[in-house]
């Protein structure tokens, strides 16, 4: 009896002091009152993986802003190849859209102080696929609003282009840009229409945003996807541990990245750069601010990319692709 009164008031000590207290032979650990094979970390408190123990949270999330850029008639931009799996343009944006829908429903029923918001800025959709879009969103009960590519805007703002697609996709990822500016007030995901996202993707993006930032003490970029390319080089990385997966650092991404408002407004020269012109390669002024600040991708993917199966930017390495898309299909579309 004296035994376990004297334990009780270790295990409250421990906890009153934050120490966390592991009982290795019951795989329990009494002061969180988990099993060790669940998920020990607190959203915006502490981070626990083991054997690594404890990262105290100072960099908390509140709010994500997701801006989902959309063009459902061109295929590939600047290329005549086709998608894997050989689908209408529309078939891609919707499976993409619902991904990243479920993602967020599944981060909000762990994350409910984190408050979740999107913007679709839709590049000019013809009507029976808008409606399309429009219908999902509808369905999913979500804080989603959709507006169109404002080319009036940016005509002349952006140089003259040798092709209108190009003008547009300059015109319309220049807007998403404008709006996480305008509308962003913590994280601001900027994604593209032919990702598919695995549905714990907004879980692990932001436990591992919270505990990486909170450790280097500074606001960081996150990009979804392990492209192919960053395997085609001796390009050294450093190896960090996330919240539920290892990330390494990396110095390019492509237009679809997790950041902060700070950093937005930091490198706006950069951001708004990027969208004057075709650059070669086009994010030449978003990987240049990778060359002063931190950015990581996940091993393995949490996000797939779906090009060309021959793209160095496309497929993410050991995913299960089928499985992906068909998880993601729109019956009712």
């Amino acid at each position: 009896m004296k035994k376990t009164i004297l334990k009780k008031l270790f295990i409250k000590i421990s906890k009153f002091l934050g120490y966390q207290i592991i009982d290795q032979a019951n795989f329990y650990s009494p002061t969180l009152d988990k099993e060790l094979s669940n998920d020990l970390s607190s959203i915006n408190k502490k981070s626990i993986v083991l054997p690594l123990g404890e990262v105290p949270i100072t960099k908390k999330v509140k709010s994500v802003l997701l801006i989902f850029r959309t063009n459902t008639d061109i295929e590939i931009w600047d290329q005549n190849k086709r998608r894997l799996f050989e689908k209408p343009k529309i078939e891609y944006s919707l499976r993409s859209l619902n991904s990243l829908i479920k993602s967020i429903k599944f981060s909000k029923n762990k994350y409910s102080n984190i408050n979740f918001k999107m913007i679709i800025v839709d590049d000019k959709s013809k009507k029976e696929n808008f409606e399309k879009i429009e219908k999902l969103v509808n369905k999913s009960n979500l804080d989603i609003n959709i507006i169109s590519v404002d080319h009036e805007k940016y005509k002349n703002k952006i140089k003259p282009q040798k092709t209108h697609q190009t003008f547009s996709n300059l015109a319309s990822l220049l807007q998403c840009f404008e709006l996480g500016k305008k509308y962003g007030e913590d994280l601001i995901y900027f994604v593209e229409d032919d990702y598919l996202h695995f549905e714990s993707m907004l879980e692990e993006m932001i436990a591992s945003y919270e505990r990486i930032a909170s450790q280097v003490n500074r606001d960081i970029f996150m990009c979804p996807a392990d492209y192919p390319y960053l395997y085609m080089n001796n390009q050294k990385s450093n190896i960090i541990i996330g919240n539920k997966r290892h990330w390494r650092t990396i110095n390019q991404t492509l237009c679809t990245f997790l950041t902060t408002k700070i950093l937005l407004n930091k490198y706006w020269e950069n951001f708004n750069k990027t969208c004057l012109d075709r650059h070669d390669p086009f994010e030449k002024y978003l990987n240049d601010i990778y060359k002063d600040e931190f950015c990581i991708s996940p091993l393995k993917s949490l996000s797939l990319h779906l090009t060309n199966i021959n793209s160095s930017y496309g497929l993410s390495p050991f995913i299960d692709y089928k499985k992906l898309w068909d998880a993601n299909e729109v019956v009712d579309a």
